[in-house]
């Protein structure tokens, strides 16, 4: 056997078979995968944000770009990390543009945290059809989650071997 195919005939499979490069574009699948989010929600997403616009081929088939991808990352962090409703998300790439959203897709950017009166506004807009015994037992609940919450944050605070 000649030594060319001697070396090549390992068990091993080449490096960079089976990997895509950074700039390859990507399936709905395995976008979802990389970024453990369902592939409907993806969907659901282009529905809401105008500004992710996946390459379709024939069938259908959605492909995202480098850039797309960043932009779902960057959207997914508003809404699940941050804890942005959609509406806030929508506001936030109206304000500062797609690359920014991006860019907190890539860990480089990092949005305001929601706005406390934008939360109470949306809350208090919904409250409006609640009866007023209904609202003041919410009140009490979220007193006591409020409570609950800061016994929390002060577990958290304690050292280990105190905890």
């Amino acid at each position: 056997m000649p030594p060319a195919l001697a070396a090549a005939s390992t068990d091993e499979p080449p490096t960079g078979i089976g990997e895509k490069s950074a700039h390859a574009f990507r399936t709905i699948s395995e976008v979802a995968e990389e970024l453990d989010v369902p592939q409907h929600v993806l969907r659901f997403w282009e529905t809401r944000f105008g500004q992710i616009r996946p390459v379709k081929r024939a069938g259908g088939r959605r492909y995202y770009r480098p850039q797309d991808i960043e932009l779902v990352a960057g959207i997914r962090h508003l809404l699940h990390v941050q804890r942005y409703t959609i509406a806030g998300a929508q506001r936030v790439l109206k304000e500062n543009g797609v690359r920014f959203v991006q860019a907190v897709g890539r860990g480089e950017a990092v949005a305001a945290e929601p706005l406390l009166q934008e939360v109470e506004t949306e809350a208090g807009s919904r409250a409006g059809t609640l009866e007023a015994s209904d609202r003041a037992a919410l009140a009490v609940a979220l007193d006591e989650l409020r409570a609950c919450r800061a016994l929390l944050d002060g577990l958290r605070d304690l050292p280990e071997a105190e905890a």
